[in-house]
């Protein structure tokens, strides 16, 4: 009988599998020397992303007393110009906006400082499960493990040693760090720009600080709708940067992907899970770093029970990331994805004019704030009221079949 090199592989080194990590160890210390992280770079690396963390990401880390000090950029408040008006709400402290490549590595020494050992440079080219456990094929040789967490990104190698293809969401994003211009919404708010009905997406703008300098980073992002012609990235934010007197071509372009999660789509195996954007985060906002970090904790529940008793079918992940508050939130962003980008977008749209509170609700959820009873009964009231008077526009009518 083979021997099992580790109780657990962790493919990836960013805020998923390092919140798997820790919470692991939080919950069963004795698993610190059979649990390994792989992360194909070394720190710091880049890591594009718009950074923002939502209060109950953080929230997450601090139950298991962890706090990731780095540059960062406070976020008091979040703004959305729509069509027919604009919206904002500052309900005080909400989350902050971070550096990826900052918070990344600190967030791996953390790890490292508690114990947990994460091989840096240590890229996974393929595995195979075998009935005694997984094989870990990396370019520094064979790893064998029990089970396996692909928490590498969107383009997970775990995944697609799965068989599973790139999923019902995804998206193209492009963003740039510029100075701040007059036209700016206060720096502490978060700001979303879905005024352009014309393409499947939003525009940005964030606070941020790089190298010790106070920017805004823009971008946007574009969901890829089956059956529609895609608009050219870099066209649609050198036009939105215009609206500033910003030359796009005066600023670094990023480029990279998100995956969406969809609950239909398998996001196990035996003795394989995936979390983070490698099964998949909010398909409408690509906001990834906080459910990341709760992803960690959700698995992190999961596995201590299923490796305590040596059961590695992980059959009943599914259930389990269904009924946690993490599951639930993603499957209701993906219901109203599959509903939002097409006939009912002008309901949503009316309907948050109309019941500020539900917008309010939003905020207070991406801070991790308790949500107040009487505003969700105040806003699911109007909700339903307007739903009954736009009938034709209903939200219930998905544009794209999410089963």
């Amino acid at each position: 009988m083979a021997r099992n090199d580790h109780d657990l592989v962790i493919v990836g080194g960013g805020p998923a599998g390092l919140s798997l990590a820790l919470h692991l160890l939080h919950w069963t210390p004795r698993i610190r020397t059979r649990v390994v992280v792989l992360e194909k770079a070394r720190y710091p690396r880049e890591k594009y992303c718009a950074g923002a963390v939502g209060g109950r990401g953080e929230a997450s880390l601090a139950r298991i007393g962890v706090q990731i000090r780095v540059p960062s950029a406070p976020a008091h408040g979040i703004s959305v110009r729509l069509p027919q008006g604009e919206l904002a709400a500052s309900p005080g402290a909400i989350g902050r906006v971070v550096r990826r490549i900052e918070y990344d590595h600190a967030l791996a020494r953390v790890a490292q400082e508690r114990g947990i050992k994460i091989e840096e440079g240590t890229r996974v080219l393929g595995l195979q499960r075998d009935a005694e456990g997984v094989r870990v094929e990396t370019d520094r040789g064979e790893i064998r493990a029990s089970a396996v967490v692909g928490a590498d990104g969107v383009g997970s190698v775990v995944r697609k040693g799965m068989g599973l293809g790139r999923g019902l969401w995804h998206a193209q994003v492009l963003e740039v760090d510029t100075p701040r211009t007059a036209q700016d919404p206060p720096r502490s708010m978060l700001h979303f720009d879905l005024s352009d009905p014309r393409f499947d997406g939003y525009f940005w703008d964030f606070p941020t600080v790089v190298e010790g300098e106070e920017l805004v980073c823009r971008g946007v992002y574009r969901l890829v709708i089956p059956g529609r012609k895609p608009q050219d990235l870099e066209e649609l934010l050198a036009r939105y940067l215009e609206r500033v007197g910003l030359d796009l071509r005066d600023s670094k372009k990023k480029r990279y992907a998100e995956r969406g999660f969809a609950p239909q789509e398998p996001c196990w195996a035996p003795r394989i899970l995936l979390i983070g954007e490698a099964a998949g985060v909010d398909p409408i906002t690509g906001e990834g770093i906080a459910q990341a970090l709760l992803y960690g904790e959700v698995a992190a529940k999961f596995l201590a029970e299923r490796m305590a008793r040596r059961d590695f079918s992980f059959v009943d992940w599914p259930d389990a990331l269904a009924s946690s508050p993490l599951g639930l939130d993603m499957r209701i962003r993906h219901e109203i994805c599959a509903r939002y980008f097409g006939p009912a977008r002008a309901f949503y749209e009316e309907a948050f004019l109309e019941a500020p509170e539900a917008f309010s609700l939003g905020v207070d959820y991406f801070a991790g704030r308790p949500l107040r009873r009487l505003a969700q009964l105040s806003a699911g009231l109007r909700m339903a009221i307007l739903a009954w008077r736009r009938r034709s526009l209903s939200p219930l009518r998905p544009w794209l079949n999410p089963a």
